[in-house]
């Protein structure tokens, strides 16, 4: 039977024909929920100057979603440290983690959280890029101010977010746990996974590799309906093969209008091909498919459609199915 534990990534899209505010009104609803259908964490991540997606800081959702719940770990996925000075990172996340003993995570990232390259530049206060080398010193402080400067007890978790080789090599000598954004960049995850295991040093933080793996994941009722629901992802992501600024998160509707390209049809195809959607059945078996490829100790869902009680009800279909299928049936180990 299958045991790994699942988990959620919460994006907070902001909806065409709602406001911002109505996604941060609904947050807290999303929290309970995942703590109801008990899934293991929650965690949340950085966007910047973006119409579809809420520039709300992970470290404030995680603050008003932990004062909702009482049992499911709450955290960054993630943090972005190009973005933030290493003490300021430790010094809220170390609060929190003071505040709600052994429910904080800190997942740290790389990325800008933003394809705006003058925002980009705004956040890091006129900086460009974060080199290889300052990301890992960044990395590296904000892990030594949690111990040495705002250790107030019990600690946040700490992960590194990756989507690359590098990024899971900077993980392993580190020796931390890593999640991998296979909801991002799948083609690099098996790459990732076997170089962080191959070359990973135990650590205070971890003492064997760790691997959390992270899917695109949208079910529903029957096929047609999971892939209805996960149209506005689609446009979006459109938009961000073509560097372009995205308007609110369309509606199911509005996506199955919008006049894809040939070469877009086929990039999104090869994409959700190697993602987890349609009916429980199928989920839970590519699901378990990716789990038996990259030998994950844990899945984290994310789940981008436009209603949230679709959303809510993609992740019960899950969980309830979850369990189901052992995972040799499940199928090859095979990622496409």
């Amino acid at each position: 039977m299958l045991d790994i534990p699942l988990s959620a990534l919460e994006v907070a899209m902001v909806q065409t024909g709602t406001r911002a505010v109505d996604t941060l009104r609904d947050t807290a609803a999303f929290a309970q929920a995942m703590e109801r259908l008990d899934y293991r964490r929650l965690w949340y991540a950085e966007h910047h100057h973006s119409p579809a997606i809420g520039a709300f800081p992970p470290v404030v959702l995680t603050a008003h979603a932990a004062a909702s719940t009482s049992v499911i770990r709450l955290g960054s996925g993630g943090v972005l440290a190009p973005n933030h000075a290493p003490l300021t990172v430790a010094e809220q996340f170390g609060t929190l983690a003071a505040l709600h003993e052994d429910r904080i995570d800190l997942g740290i990232g790389r990325g800008p959280g933003t394809f705006d390259e003058a925002i980009a530049r705004a956040l890091r206060r006129g900086a460009g890029p974060a080199t290889d080398a300052e990301y890992r010193q960044d990395v590296a402080a904000v892990l030594s101010f949690l111990v040495e400067e705002v250790a107030l007890g019990p600690l946040p978790e700490p992960w590194l977010l990756v989507s690359s080789t590098a990024g899971a090599a900077l993980a392993a000598a580190l020796g931390l746990p890593v999640a991998i954004a296979h909801h991002i960049r799948p083609d690099n995850t098996l790459a990732a996974v076997e170089g962080y295991r191959a070359a990973f040093t135990a650590s205070r933080w971890c003492e064997r590799p760790r691997v959390l793996l992270c899917v695109e994941t949208v079910c529903a009722p029957t096929q047609e309906e999971a892939v209805w629901r996960a149209g506005p992802m689609n446009v979006v992501k459109a938009g961000l093969l073509k560097g372009l600024s995205q308007a609110p998160f369309p509606t199911p509707a509005q996506a199955a209008a919008h006049p894809f390209t040939e070469q877009e049809r086929q990039a999104l195809d090869a994409f959700r091909a190697q993602q987890a959607v349609g009916t429980p059945e199928v989920v839970v078996g590519r699901l378990a498919q990716l789990a038996a490829a990259t030998g994950a100790q844990e899945l984290m869902l994310a789940t981008p459609v436009y209603d949230l009680g679709d959303r809510i009800g993609s992740y019960e279909l899950v969980r309830k199915h979850w369990g189901a299928a052992s995972g040799p049936a499940a199928g090859s180990a095979a990622l496409v």
